[in-house]
């Protein structure tokens, strides 16, 4: 069974929101580089590899399916926050946004009855609750740490102990 155009036009919508978010991690991990937290910038630059990964997930779903790919432009992306706590509270927003998309797709596929979309799906439902979590997490402890400078090293070192997945 191929993919239903509106379901196509959705996943293809998906990937330019992934490699969006790809963007939106990079520029977050420049600006942690450019305030001296390589900790925050290594964290951050492994969940730009990590969206860009799930880009590649949707790609292939497509491409398996017998659809089109159609990439289009990225929008411009922030390139400055006001603290580490705003950069991942921001983080955490743009998360909640995409959990929304991906459920959009979800109600795509189950009208569709597209049974393989769904399957597909299901990872990226359970990808979302481990991305909301974590990034939330990191906004808790920040707003633990308020200004302690102490707390910030040590979420820094902690954060640049994650590896790529």
């Amino acid at each position: 069974m191929m993919l239903s155009k509106k379901l196509g036009s959705a996943i293809n919508k998906q990937i330019n929101a992934e490699l969006w978010s790809a963007y939106l991690y990079l520029s977050m991990s420049a600006y942690f580089e450019s305030i001296n937290f390589g900790g925050f910038a290594n964290w951050m630059k492994a969940q730009a590899q990590e969206e860009v990964d799930h880009a590649m997930k949707f790609y292939n779903h497509i491409i398996e399916r017998r659809g089109r790919v159609v990439l289009t432009a990225i929008a411009a992306i922030p390139t400055s926050w006001k603290s580490p706590l705003h950069a991942f509270e921001e983080a955490f927003k743009h998360e909640q946004k995409v959990t929304a998309m991906i459920e959009n797709i979800a109600a795509i596929a189950a009208a569709d009855k597209d049974y393989a979309a769904t399957s597909m799906l299901q990872w990226f439902h359970d990808e979302q609750v481990e991305e909301e979590l974590q990034t939330d997490t990191i906004v808790q402890k920040l707003k633990m740490i308020e200004k302690s400078t102490g707390g910030l090293f040590m979420l820094d070192r902690e954060l640049g102990k994650r590896k790529k997945e």
